[in-house]
């Protein structure tokens, strides 16, 4: 490979000599050789950055401390990053310091190089139009940056993918409670016969799950959107000129068309990233939702002829290479594995939101990771779930009618009539001699038939329907 030298303040480093980053980003490359191939910082993350750099850029000008030139190159370059034209210009994995600073430099020597060929010039002249640090990084620290992409990142995602996504798996399961309101079905509790429902009252609770997480998310969105840039190293904005941290959030909110504004403390802004913590465990409550749904009706279809079988799930590939004819359920099967994965990641960020220390959190770069592998996983896996599961479920009524018919639960509305005790000896005598409920209960003595057939009737132990 040919390689160019340049300098940073530790000495002369060996950059590919096409790369627009620069040294410090090779220092990261060379010290970091860890999960290369799967761990790169998340495009997320680098977009974000070129959103707060523009930003940057322009509240500097503003202030007068940035030319009109350099403040346009800045803005240019980062328009291609956000349109995708320089990703492979990112090379560094999540995997580096805590503050993520070698990101932050990755950035800014990528903008000070590109800006130098889009001016004319080459990335092995001695001068330069921009300085990574002195003009791209001007009025700003890694400190505050890093956590500034970091929420940019993670609120774009959320409103672009994940809550899409619950509200398109909500709408199906909604759709599917009112379509099934008058199945009447048996309940199931402990795995154990229960007394009646219907199954769009069984729908209704998954809607309400979905309905409760979508609430508690975007009752969390309000603390992200408080950006820590302007707090500089500390917290203390020491470099910034007057208003800089009002005003850069101003720009970041009509660039990203989102309702950013800048930290009131700066410090908690830096140090914690609670708001991060706060939002990935609605997204470990909503992985949970998501988990008893997907399991409720992996299980209600389950057989088709040796389990429970009260649903027809859509046959969406073979199921197995040995088993002619067999169809799994495998979109359930994806979503709980999602959501144990969101657990996981809940347990990384929740230990890194423990470790800011002092003045400065250094779990960022993994924090941010985990985060938006989360919110990707719930927004695509519940958009899949929907389209290619929920949309395609039907109820098998004759086997939702036989377990009905089977069920020894019914007895429950003979309680009122009989008293606990002596229904209790009708469920128990009929499951013994293998007798329906009604042979045992009229043989009994206790009820006659007419009052059997009038007591216990299943589409009136459903309650109101919803």
């Amino acid at each position: 490979m040919d390689y160019r030298v340049e300098k940073d303040t530790l000495g002369e480093v060996k950059v590919p000599a096409r790369a627009y980053y620069g040294p410090q980003t090779q220092r990261s490359v060379d010290n970091f050789k860890i999960a290369r191939d799967t761990d790169r910082m998340p495009m997320e993350v680098i977009r974000a950055f070129a959103y707060l750099k523009k930003a940057a850029a322009l509240t500097n000008y503003e202030a007068g401390i940035l030319e009109k030139e350099k403040c346009d190159l800045i803005g240019r370059v980062c328009d291609e990053i956000l349109n995708g034209e320089l990703d492979d210009q990112f090379p560094l994995v999540v995997w580096q310091t805590g503050s993520g600073t070698q990101t932050n430099m990755n950035v800014n020597e990528v903008i000070a190089n590109r800006a130098q060929v889009l001016s004319g010039g080459k990335l092995t002249d001695r001068f330069k139009i921009l300085s990574p640090n002195d003009d791209v990084n001007k009025s700003q620290s890694s400190n505050d940056t890093f956590p500034t992409a970091m929420h940019i990142a993670a609120y774009r995602m959320l409103m672009e993918i994940t809550i899409p996504g619950i509200e398109k798996l909500k709408d199906a399961l909604g759709e599917k409670s009112q379509e099934f309101m008058s199945v009447v079905k048996i309940g199931r509790t402990h795995f154990m016969d229960a007394t009646p429902l219907t199954l769009g009252q069984e729908f209704s609770g998954y809607l309400s799950q979905l309905e409760h997480g979508l609430q508690a998310l975007r009752n969390s969105l309000s603390h992200l959107t408080e950006l820590a840039l302007g707090g500089t190293a500390v917290g203390t904005g020491i470099n910034t000129p007057p208003g800089y941290a009002e005003n850069v959030a101003r720009h970041i909110a009509e660039l990203t068309a989102s309702p950013f504004v800048s930290a009131p403390n700066k410090f908690e802004a830096l140090a914690t990233h609670d708001a991060l913590v706060e939002t990935h465990g609605v997204l470990k409550v909503i992985a949970v939702s998501l988990m008893k749904i997907a399991n409720d009706i992996r299980m209600l279809g389950s057989g088709p002829r040796c389990g429970i079988g009260e649903l027809h799930l859509p046959e969406n590939e073979p199921g197995s290479s040995i088993m002619p004819g067999k169809v799994n359920p495998t979109q359930c099967e994806a979503l709980t594995m999602i959501a144990a994965q969101v657990m996981g990641n809940d347990v990384t960020v929740g230990i890194g939101g423990a470790n800011g220390h002092f003045e400065l959190n250094v779990f960022k770069p993994v924090i941010i990771r985990n985060f938006l592998h989360s919110a990707r996983l719930i927004g695509e896996g519940c958009f899949s779930f929907s389209q290619r599961c929920v949309k395609g479920i039907r109820p098998v009524k004759e086997v939702i009618a036989k377990h009905l018919e089977n069920s020894l639960m019914l007895v429950t509305a003979l309680n009122p009539y009989i008293g606990y005790y002596k229904a209790a000896e009708i469920a128990q005598r009929a499951y013994r001699e293998g007798k329906t409920l009604r042979e045992v209960a009229v043989g009994s003595g206790y009820v006659s038939a007419a009052d059997f057939d009038r007591w216990v009737d299943p589409a009136k132990m459903v309650g109101k329907s919803l």
